[in-house]
């Protein structure tokens, strides 16, 4: 049974190994190391928006591409907007920030 477990971890592991290499090339991304931290950084500014009291996290799109931000979508105000820009800002890993939000009247 441990020697059935083993194997089938080894053949996971292997078989990982020999596919991950293969996605990493989407987006223009060198490796997947930079495609792993573009979605931590993404996932981290949505989080913070959702913490936000000043932000509408449903209504702000967050893309992160070798560690630059764009944030798409519409704010309520030209507050809400810099608050948006400013929270992506502070999260680590961030090197750039590119606001595209809409502010809606």
């Amino acid at each position: 049974m441990m020697i059935r477990a083993t194997v089938l971890a080894l053949a996971t592991a292997v078989g990982a190994i020999t596919m991950l290499p293969g996605c990493a090339v989407t987006r223009g991304q060198s490796s997947v190391g930079e495609y792993v931290d573009d979605a931590s950084i993404t996932t981290a500014v949505k989080a913070k928006f959702v913490e936000a009291k000043t932000v509408d996290a449903s209504s702000i799109s967050v893309e992160t591409l070798q560690g630059e931000v764009m944030l798409s979508g519409f704010a309520k105000s030209a507050t809400e907007k810099s608050s948006a820009e400013r929270i992506a800002r502070d999260v680590k890993g961030v090197k750039r920030v590119k606001n595209e939000i809409a502010i809606r009247n």
